[in-house]
């Protein structure tokens, strides 16, 4: 069964600056994690109040196992490293098995 990581990244100080980072130094980090199957990410619209995370990644990997070892790996330990250099409001991660909608 397929396994996700779910990042959910808070409204930054500065939307350009956090944007600039993320899809020219962090994305291409994260996009090296060995085992990785697919990465998509989102910018939230608003529908009237700014909605609380600026931007929405979803990892995609074969199983638990293939994420944990993306997570240990040099590549994945870089991206960790990397969110203290744009996520200064945070970040909450999710992690667990992908569900399929019928």
């Amino acid at each position: 069964m397929a396994f996700q990581l779910i990042v959910l990244y808070h409204q930054p100080d500065s939307a350009a600056a956090f944007d600039k980072h993320y899809d020219e130094t962090h994305a291409p980090l994260a996009a090296r994690m060995p085992g990785l199957r697919s990465y998509t990410t989102m910018r939230p619209a608003a529908a009237g109040e700014q909605p609380p995370y600026h931007l929405v990644a979803v990892l995609t990997f074969d199983d638990q196992q293939a994420f944990e070892a993306a997570a240990a790996s040099e590549e994945g330990q870089a991206a960790v490293a990397d969110l203290a250099n744009f996520a200064g409001k945070g970040a909450t991660l999710l992690t667990g098995p992908a569900g399929a909608v019928v």
